[in-house]
C-alpha cells in the first residue's frame, strides 16, 4: 500500500471519530474531508466536477424537491382519520401499516410529521403506545422501493458512478416485503410493553410557560395561595423569578410583586386560564401578539435557533411568532423563557402573526406540527395534478423501464411550469447536506482508486478472504455498517461504507450487488436509540418515553431485521 492510502485510511478514520462526536456537522465533515482530497491531489478538479453532476445524486436531489410538493398536498392528513379506533390492536396495525406504506413512496421523515400530530390527539390508544411503532414502521417502509428513503437513493449514486446500471425501483421490495412484515410482527408484540401514559393525549403536557405580573395588576400584594394561583387546573406554578433572584419552590405565603415572572409548566390546553388573573401577561403577548391561534411546531436539526436563547434570536422580527411555551422530553427545563437556550427537538407553542404562514424560512427552522395552515398547501387541481403526476412518472419509469432520471426531471419542470412548486421554495428546500455527503463519499470513493487504497482492500479480500466464505464478508459488512447507522446516521454510514463493500466484492471476485444492498438495507435502519436517525428523535421528543424504551422497543426489532436482511438478501440475490 503507497503512503497516500496510509493518509487516506488516517483520514477516513478521523472522519469516523469526528462523525461520533459530531453527528449535527456531518456535511461540514463529509466536505472537509473532499477538500483534503483535492488538496492533496488525491482528486482532482475534473472529477470533483463530475461527482458533484452525478445523474444518480441529481436524480435524489430532484426527488427530494418533488417531495416537498406531495408534502402540500393533504393526502396524508386526510387519510389518517381512519387510522383511528377503540380496538387496541387495530389501530396499531393501521398506523403501522399506513406508515410503512406511505414511506415507501414519500419521504419517511415528512410521513412522521404528517401523523405525529394525529397520533398525539387521538382519543382511543395512549400516544406512548403508537409514537415508536409509527417511527420503526416508516425507517422500514422506506426500504421497499428505491425512493424509499434517502440512503437507498445514496447507495444507487454511488453505485452508478461505478459503471453499473444501479437499482430498478422494485429491487428492494422482496427483501423489504420480508423484512418489514417480520419486523411489524415482532414491533406489534413489543408495543405491548411500552408505557401506557394516558395524559400524552392532551394538547401538549409538560409545556415550560411564563407569564408577568403588570405593575397595576391587584394581585400584586397578595400570596401566590391568596392570588389563586397555587390550585390551577393542569397548571402547576414551578417558579417565581424576581431580578437575578430565583424562587423555586415557590411557597403558597410567597408575596408577589409588580415584574414577577411566574413560570408554569404542565398542559397548555389550558394556558387561556391565565388570562382570567387581571395583570398577568404571557410571554409571547409581550411581543405583542394575541394566543387566540396556538401553533406547534420543533425545532430542526439544522436550524438556525439552535444554541441561541430566545432572547438572543429576534424571534418576532424573524418569524412573526412568539415562543408561548416551550417543551423538551427527558429534560426540565428552568428559568426564564428568553434565556432558555434552544436545542434541536425543542418544541415551540407559538402564537403567530398574520404573516407567519407567508415567511420562507420556516421550513428550514422547523417542523409544523398543528395550527396554521401555510398559504402555499395545494388544493384542487393543482393537488391532483401532483399527486397524479408522481402516479404517473412511477408507472411510466416501471413500465417502459426508462431512466427515473428523465421522469423524475419531466415531473419537476410541470411542477414548476404549473406553480405546485415555486423557485424560492425550492431554494429553501434544496438538501444542500445531502449534496454534500454524496458528492464528498463519490470524491473519497475516487480517492480510493487514485491512491492504491481501492486495489489493496481488492488483493486483501482475494487473499486473506478467499478462504473465509463470501456470506462472512458480507454480514461483516452489514454489521459494522448498521453500527455506524446507530453511531453516525444512516446517510453518513451509507456513504462511508459503500467504497470498502464495492473494493471487498472486487476482489473476492464476486457480483457486488448482493453487498452493496447489504449496505442500503443496513445503512436504513436506525432503532436502538433516537438519535441516529429523525422520525427517532420526533417522536421521542413527541411524548415521555426515555431511552429505556427505546432499547426495549428497538432492540428485538433491531435483531429481526438484521437476521431477515442477512437472509433474504443472498436468497433474492446470490453472490
Amino acid at each position: 500500500m503507497t503512503l497516500a492510502g496510509v493518509g487516506l485510511i488516517a483520514l477516513m478514520l478521523l472522519m469516523v471519530g469526528l462523525l461520533i462526536r459530531y453527528q449535527e456537522h456531518s456535511a461540514m465533515i463529509f466536505a472537509g474531508a473532499m477538500l483534503v482530497c483535492l488538496a492533496t491531489g488525491w482528486v482532482g478538479q475534473d472529477a470533483l466536477l463530475d461527482n458533484a453532476a452525478n445523474p444518480g445524486l441529481a436524480t435524489l436531489v430532484m426527488l427530494v424537491l418533488i417531495s416537498y410538493a406531495l408534502e402540500k398536498t393533504s393526502l396524508l392528513r386526510t387519510l389518517s382519520r381512519y387510522l383511528f379506533s377503540p380496538s387496541v390492536a387495530g389501530t396499531t396495525w393501521r398506523v403501522m401499516g399506513f406508515s410503512a406504506l406511505a414511506s415507501s413512496l414519500l419521504n419517511n421523515t415528512a410521513v412522521v410529521a404528517a401523523l405525529l400530530n394525529s397520533v398525539r390527539r387521538n382519543r382511543f390508544v395512549a400516544a406512548s403506545k403508537l409514537l415508536i411503532p409509527l417511527s420503526y414502521a416508516a425507517i422500514m417502509g422506506g426500504t421497499l422501493t428505491l425512493i424509499g428513503t434517502s440512503t437507498n437513493l445514496i447507495v444507487n449514486s454511488l453505485f452508478t458512478e461505478t459503471g453499473h446500471s444501479g437499482f430498478a425501483f422494485f429491487d428492494f421490495t422482496l427483501v423489504g416485503a420480508g423484512v418489514l412484515g417480520a419486523g411489524l410482527l415482532v414491533l406489534y408484540v413489543v408495543s405491548w410493553f411500552l408505557p401506557n401514559i394516558k395524559e400524552e393525549t392532551s394538547a401538549g403536557a409538560d409545556y415550560f410557560v411564563e407569564a408577568e405580573l403588570a405593575d397595576d395588576s391587584p394581585l400584586v400584594g397578595k400570596t401566590v395561595e391568596g392570588a389563586g394561583l397555587r390550585h390551577l387546573e393542569e397548571l402547576f406554578l414551578a417558579e417565581l423569578h424576581r431580578g437575578d433572584q430565583t424562587l423555586r419552590p415557590v411557597a403558597r405565603y410567597d408575596v408577589l410583586q409588580a415584574g414577577d415572572k411566574l413560570i408554569f409548566t404542565g398542559d397548555v390546553s389550558k394556558v387561556k386560564v391565565l388570562k382570567q388573573f387581571p395583570g398577568l401577561e404571557l410571554f409571547a403577548e409581550q411581543k405583542g401578539l394575541e394566543t387566540h391561534e396556538l401553533t406547534e411546531v420543533v425545532i430542526k436539526s439544522e436550524s438556525v435557533l439552535c444554541g441561541l436563547t430566545l432572547r438572543d434570536t429576534g424571534f418576532r422580527a424573524r418569524f412573526d411568532a412568539a415562543v408561548v411555551a416551550v417543551r423538551r422530553e427527558g429534560e426540565r427545563i428552568s428559568g426564564r423563557l428568553g434565556y432558555v437556550r434552544l436545542h434541536a427537538g425543542d418544541i415551540l407553542l407559538l402564537a403567530t402573526g398574520p404573516d407567519f404562514s407567508a415567511r420562507t424560512n420556516l421550513t428550514k427552522n422547523f417542523y409544523l406540527l398543528s395550527g396554521v395552515k401555510p398559504e402555499n398547501m395545494l388544493s384542487g387541481w393543482r393537488e391532483k395534478l401532483t399527486l397524479w403526476g408522481f402516479v404517473g412518472m412511477i408507472a411510466a419509469t416501471v413500465l417502459s423501464g426508462s431512466s427515473l432520471f428523465m421522469g423524475v426531471l419531466f415531473l419537476l419542470a410541470v411542477l414548476l411550469a404549473t406553480g405546485c412548486l415555486r423557485l424560492n421554495e425550492i431554494k429553501r428546500r434544496f438538501p444542500v447536506e445531502i449534496w454534500l455527503i454524496v458528492t464528498s463519499a463519490l470524491c473519497l470513493a475516487t480517492a480510493m482508486q487514485s491512491t492504491g487504497l481501492s486495489s489493496a482492500v481488492s488483493d486483501f479480500a482475494s487473499t486473506t478472504l478467499a478462504g473465509q466464505g463470501v456470506f462472512l464478508t458480507f454480514a461483516g459488512v452489514f454489521l459494522i455498517t448498521y453500527l455506524l447507522t446507530e453511531l453516525v446516521t444512516n446517510n453518513a454510514a451509507a456513504a462511508l461504507m459503500f467504497p470498502v463493500a464495492y473494493s471487498l466484492s472486487l476482489g473476492m471476485g464476486v457480483d457486488p450487488f448482493p453487498m452493496i444492498m447489504g449496505v442500503a438495507f443496513a445503512a436504513s435502519a436506525s432503532f436502538i436509540t433516537p438519535y441516529g436517525y429523525q422520525t427517532n428523535l420526533m417522536v421521542f421528543n413527541a411524548t415521555h418515553y426515555r431511552l429505556k424504551h427505546f432499547i426495549l422497543a428497538g432492540l428485538p426489532v433491531a435483531i429481526t431485521y438484521i437476521a431477515m436482511s442477512l437472509w433474504l438478501i443472498p436468497l433474492v440475490f446470490p453472490f
